[in-house]
């Protein structure tokens, strides 16, 4: 004797693996961004943030000391080798 009653189980995960699919093939966001966009916002991070602390700490000590411009080059120049440094460490990371 054969069980003629539907399977409403398997056909209820079929549609919903069916419509997983399709979002997935359609390109739908998954809402958990790719490693490689983290990865770009630290690098613009430290090519942006870097320089801008150096220059205003540098600024700072050189109107506390009066050694204006002097503290202000030598911290720039400080914080763009740090930047690089930084940045050359974060494209030494896996991007998955």
């Amino acid at each position: 004797m054969a069980d003629d009653r539907p399977n409403d189980d398997l056909d209820r995960r079929i549609a919903a693996a069916k419509a997983a699919e399709a979002a997935r093939a359609s390109g739908a966001p998954s809402g958990k961004p790719a490693k490689g966009y983290g990865q770009g916002s630290r690098v613009l991070a430290e090519l942006v943030g870097a320089p801008i602390g150096g220059g205003i700490l540098g600024w700072a000590l050189d109107r506390w000391l009066g050694t204006s411009p002097w503290l202000l080059l030598v911290f720039i120049a400080l914080a763009i080798v740090v930047a690089f440094r930084n940045i050359f460490r974060i494209s030494k990371e896996r991007a998955e």
